[in-house]
């Protein structure tokens, strides 16, 4: 039996203004003499503090709503507001801030730089913001700890597991303390353990406040969602609020211990034999 969390009512946060907005919101392609239809007029508010989760087969254009939210593409047509800023009138160096302070990115893959410790991976969008090495180190450290990495700090990526790798990601997302954490299929290169402890730390994060943004083609991990979008053929099929998410922490709990995947660095690498220095 899945453990559903109980919904309290909306918070004032909730319900304030839209932290993305999109209006009519349109993505097209041009292949030779085709054009492809990627979105067709979208047209959604997420509110600050919600988690929403959006599916759809293999091009239903919601990887492409996810990038132009994320603001790693531009649309053909249509206005987008994130948090309170229209992307339109925003200049590159503009546009380049909001992404790095206001948005955080964790993907399936995990893009952590091979040759590269887990605190320098996460210290990265630091660097780009130009925050000073002392507090950068300081807020790595920290960003990790509350993931549970504290000793995992000076491990390259090939001395942690998978999830260990995508919590190494979380942390860096979340960094610069953004608006909006933006998932992509984040459990989809994980197993059913891994992946219940990473939607338990998105509905954590989510309870202190953060937006969360997923994009999932598994109903199983949609439904740890407040709300779920269902995107077909460039379109916003459906729109609902999905009234009691199952509580991945207490999924997770209920495992059979000998289920448990024992991960963790292999045992002959030691981060002090490996890492540049």
């Amino acid at each position: 039996m899945q453990a559903r969390q109980q919904k309290e009512m909306p918070s004032a946060a909730a319900t304030a203004e839209p932290v993305i907005r999109a209006a009519g919101l349109t993505r097209d392609y041009h292949l030779g003499d085709s054009i492809v239809h990627a979105l067709r007029g979208i047209d959604i508010e997420i509110a600050r503090g919600e988690f929403v989760a959006i599916m759809g087969p293999s091009g239903s254009g919601k990887s492409t709503f996810m990038n132009l939210i994320g603001c790693l593409d531009t649309p053909t047509d249509g206005r987008l507001w994130i948090a309170g800023e229209e992307v339109e009138h925003l200049s590159p160096d503009d546009l380049a801030h909001l992404r790095n302070r206001r948005i955080g990115f964790v993907f399936q893959q995990f893009n952590l730089l091979a040759r590269t410790s887990a605190r320098d991976n996460v210290e990265v969008p630091l660097i780009y913001a130009g925050v000073p090495a002392r507090e950068r180190h300081e807020r790595a450290h920290r960003a990790l700890a509350e993931l549970g990495l504290a000793t995992h700090e000076r491990h390259l990526p090939n001395q942690l597991s998978g999830g260990q790798q995508q919590r190494v990601a979380i942390a860096r997302a979340l960094v610069n303390s953004p608006d909006i954490l933006l998932a992509d299929e984040p459990t989809g290169a994980l197993d059913t353990r891994t992946g219940l402890e990473i939607l338990a730390i998105f509905q954590r994060l989510n309870k202190a406040g953060l937006t969360v943004v997923l994009v999932t083609h598994e109903a199983d991990i949609a439904a740890c969602a407040d709300r779920i979008l269902r995107f077909r053929d460039g379109r916003l099929l459906s729109d609902e609020v999905n009234p009691a998410p199952v509580d991945a922490a207490a999924e997770l709990a209920a495992l059979p211990a000998d289920d448990e995947e024992k991960e963790g660095a292999p045992p002959c690498v030691h981060p002090q034999e490996s890492e540049p220095r």
